[in-house]
């Protein structure tokens, strides 16, 4: 029975600890995110990470939770914008381009004709 006890103790602090890591490394994250801190408070929280890091972390997540909060919303919204962006550039063949791969494909024998103006019409309505 004292083994179970143990193992549930051990469990539990492996939680604690792995949790306050991800929370270091969050804060850690936030504060060089920033922008609105200057280099000497972000100074300030590093040492105060390095001396006293359980207190600073709660401290900070208090304090400044918030704001925090809304630069990892911007930060995601960012690289969805940046995401999305790159796909349409990527996606995105001009009409001149799939008329050309149409024709290849007709060329090879892989469309009929039919389809080939169909996909012409759709290529020149996109545009």
């Amino acid at each position: 029975m004292e083994q179970f006890w143990n193992f549930v103790w051990i469990f539990f602090w492996s939680f604690a600890f792995i949790s306050y890591l991800f929370a270091l490394f969050a804060v850690i994250s936030d504060i060089f995110r920033d922008r609105d801190l200057n280099g000497w408070l972000k100074a300030v929280w590093i040492i105060f990470l390095v001396f006293v890091p359980f207190l600073t972390v709660l401290v900070y997540l208090i304090a400044r939770g918030r704001s925090m909060a809304e630069r990892q919303a911007q930060s995601a919204r960012r690289a969805q914008a940046e995401t999305n962006e790159y796909i349409r550039s990527v996606a995105s063949a001009s009409p001149t381009q799939e008329i050309a791969k149409a024709k290849e494909l007709l060329d090879a024998g892989t469309l009929t004709q039919s389809e080939f103006e169909a996909v012409k019409a759709k290529a020149l309505s996109q545009a």
